[in-house]
């Protein structure tokens, strides 16, 4: 029989099951893959920042990007680190915490759309309307969309949140390797039906936006591509797009099995294996990805180098 404690402010994460022969392995994995992570996503900020030739509208667009990863990965990973070293009795975390920290998680991921979104607009003016781009994307229209992209997200979140934190709880164990909205309202004893009705009208609606916008995106630049003769216009046109394109379905696709695996309890140490993967690896590609189809970043970046060789 489960045993209730009601309201309690004090939780307990569950964490991620690691046996102590892998213990030590797993946790200089994880941090390695947050130090670079984190040096990878700041770098490309300070890059895009400097660099006088990176400051078109898709790479100001991109720093949103960078910006939400570096939060989730913040939010997440240190603590997920620390408590790989502590026994699962000593994983405690407030409820206020708790909730803090699902309120960002569940930021992250949505931004991680919004701001896709929005840089799918961006590549379809570039392409489509190349005339009209300079007029259309104004540092006006760049700072509207930044605003939509988190503004949108953040009144969703704070929605979501709200309604969770709102339900009194009876349990104390957080069955994930940190807290999210699905791990703190199943503390609660109460019905649970509007956050599952807000959930997934939230979840589908954002998934409907989000794949909608990009299948759309996408469909009216093949479209030109194809009507077109410009050899010029079609590989820039295949290289942003395929850049922006494979950061999109690595995020979906992570993204969507974390989510269907908290619907399979028998599953649990894939699901938090999934969500782990879901901050840290496209955190990671993110950075790597655009900097490698850059022109204009390994540029910058070769120029930097060889004038520091030249200097030696």
């Amino acid at each position: 029989m489960e045993n209730y404690t009601y309201n309690s402010l004090t939780l307990q994460l569950e964490g991620f099951k690691v046996s102590e022969d892998l213990m030590y392995p797993v946790f200089f994995l994880f941090l390695t893959s947050y130090i670079l992570s984190m040096f990878m996503n700041i770098g490309i900020l300070i890059v895009i920042m400097i660099d006088k030739n990176l400051k078109q509208p898709m790479y100001r667009l991109f720093c949103n990007l960078s910006v939400s990863d570096i939060i989730g990965i913040t939010q997440i990973v240190p603590r997920l680190i620390a408590d790989l070293l502590r026994p699962p009795s000593e994983r405690l975390i407030s409820y206020y915490e708790c909730a803090f920290q699902a309120f960002v998680t569940q930021l992250f991921a949505t931004t991680s759309h919004t701001v896709l979104m929005v840089m799918a607009f961006d590549r379809y003016v570039a392409i489509c309307n190349p005339l009209r781009y300079t007029a259309i994307m104004s540092n006006k229209m760049v700072i509207k969309l930044t605003v939509l992209a988190w503004g949108v997200a953040f009144v969703l979140v704070v929605i979501l949140i709200s309604l969770t934190v709102r339900l009194s709880t009876c349990r104390t164990i957080i069955n994930n390797p940190f807290c999210d909205n699905a791990s703190l309202f199943k503390l609660s004893c109460e019905s649970v039906l509007i956050n599952n009705v807000y959930g997934l009208t939230f979840s589908v609606g954002l998934l409907t936006s989000s794949i909608g916008s990009i299948v759309l995106t996408y469909a009216n630049i093949t479209v030109i591509c194809l009507m077109s003769n410009n050899k010029s216009l079609n590989s820039k046109a295949l290289k942003t797009c395929s850049t922006h394109l494979v950061v999109y379905l690595i995020m979906l696709f992570s993204g969507m099995i974390a989510i269907a695996l908290h619907r399979f309890p028998q599953y649990s140490d894939y699901r938090k294996l999934s969500a782990i993967l879901f901050v840290i690896v496209p955190g990671s590609l993110n950075p790597v990805i655009y900097g490698v189809q850059s022109k204009e970043i390994r540029t910058f970046l070769y120029e930097k180098f060889h004038a520091k060789k030249c200097l030696a």
